[in-house]
């Protein structure tokens, strides 16, 4: 019976092309303009790393000002980020499976191909564990130790992508690179990785692509790297130098650490609360014991990575895609009651109304699914608009396979909504009135 009322509603749609074309284009510009924003906002409030988020902890020290709070929105707060005395001095703890300290550095980078310019890229200062830490891979190579991190030795990872640049693709492991003046050697070539958030720093743009190179922490100290990320101080201090300003009350490294078990975080809390209760002996930390250790999602929360007018943008698509389904109404009534003497004669010939609705809503359901096909173009071409406006928003501004399900989807069951009352309606009218008329 389902194929007989399928086949019933396709020829339905093809006799009347012109009003089934204005219906579908209808029903894809509002599902096309509504699965755009939502996509958006699903990848933005997206959780980057399911499986362990709820073992990867964001560190914070309150070591600010005595006088005010880090933020003063958000006064509960602790600093985003630790001094490096802070991340030195916590990353002697053997209570996490996994930390690391880090923070954002640029540098010159001077390839050996005579066909490449040197040029300048972003990159991460930091420990070895932090591959393992975040689960990328690696193509060739491994993570660095943490002797290595300790020693500052001139050691690079660098992502697949820039060693296709760099080294046409080969295993570069063992191979040397010129990076600020300096012989650095390649022991590892990482997977591209694209987490949506950044999660592991949402300082400097939670939607920001990752850095393509990493480097040990120690290697920060050895050539006197400063963040290019976020930078705060809050006390006046007279600083000189690299090493001066390495033991100022700045903040400006992010730290993380995996506490599998809840019997880990409890000691890793009761750990960093003894040592900034040292501290406070030593004249540091004057304000009020608050330090903290935030799971992923909380921590994207804490930091606001979704903000309302990225729900409000959800709402206004949705408004908009409702007006198009009461366009879809109008027109879905018009076409179904020109079709009343048609129905009037099976009505007559002992189809029930029963069986009249349920072929109407078949009828419904195929051009909802020929408008959300139809829906996922104008989705894909408002993402492309977006990608081409906001240039850091390549990996946001895209669908997968989710997101196209979803859209088919709603595109059906909102059009067989719409058409609940004009299946109805034809159903309710009396078919001897139409039977004198043939």
């Amino acid at each position: 019976m389902f194929r007989y009322y399928l086949k019933l509603a396709s020829r339905s749609l093809f006799a009347a092309p012109a009003t089934t074309s204005l219906m579908v284009a209808t029903i894809a510009l509002g599902i096309g303009i509504f699965m755009a924003a939502v996509t958006i906002y699903y990848l933005m409030a997206n959780n980057p790393i399911p499986h362990k988020s709820d073992v990867l902890y964001a560190v914070q020290l309150d070591s600010w000002d005595p006088a005010q709070a880090y933020r003063e929105d958000l006064p509960e707060q602790a600093p985003w980020e630790l001094t490096y005395i802070d991340a030195m001095a916590l990353r002697e703890s053997d209570i996490p499976r996994r930390q690391a300290a880090m923070h954002k550095v640029s540098l010159v980078v001077q390839p050996t191909r005579v066909d490449l310019k040197p040029f300048q890229a972003q990159a991460r200062l930091t420990d070895g564990d932090f591959f393992a830490l975040f689960d990328i891979p690696f193509v060739y190579g491994a993570a660095w130790s943490r002797d290595a991190d300790d020693a500052g030795q001139l050691l690079v990872v660098i992502s697949k992508s820039r060693n296709d640049e760099l080294f046409g693709g080969e295993d570069s492991t063992g191979r040397t690179l010129r990076i600020n003046d300096r012989e650095f050697t390649v022991v590892g070539v990482s997977e591209d990785w694209y987490p949506v958030p950044k999660y592991y720093d949402v300082n400097n743009g939670a939607f920001d692509e990752p850095e393509q190179m990493f480097i040990p922490s120690g290697v920060g100290r050895e050539l006197e790297l400063f963040s290019s990320g976020n930078t705060n101080c809050w006390k006046d201090e007279d600083i000189n130098s690299f090493e001066e300003f390495l033991g100022a009350e700045c903040v400006w490294w992010q730290y993380w650490v995996e506490l599998p078990s809840e019997v880990e975080r409890d000691a890793y809390q009761a750990f960093i609360d003894g040592y900034v209760e040292e501290q406070k002996e030593l004249g540091r930390f004057a304000r009020p014991l608050n330090n903290r250790i935030t799971a992923v999602e909380q921590w994207l929360e804490v930091r606001q990575v979704v903000r309302d007018d990225n729900k409000v943008l959800i709402g206004i698509a949705f408004l908009f895609l409702v007006v198009c389904l009461f366009n879809i109404v109008g027109l879905m009534l018009t076409k179904f009651l020109g079709k009343a003497p048609q129905i009037g004669i099976r009505r007559a010939l002992g189809a029930s109304r029963g069986a009249v609705f349920r072929q109407q809503l078949i009828e419904v359901g195929a051009l909802g699914a020929a408008g959300g096909l139809a829906g996922l173009g104008f989705a894909w071409l408002a993402l492309k608009g977006i990608q081409q406006l906001f240039p850091g928003f390549e990996h946001l501004a895209r669908l997968d396979l989710t997101m196209v399900g979803i859209a088919i989807a709603s595109a059906v069951v909102t059009t067989v909504i719409a058409g609940l009352y004009p299946a109805w309606r034809v159903c309710r009218v009396p078919p001897g009135a139409y039977l004198r008329l043939q």
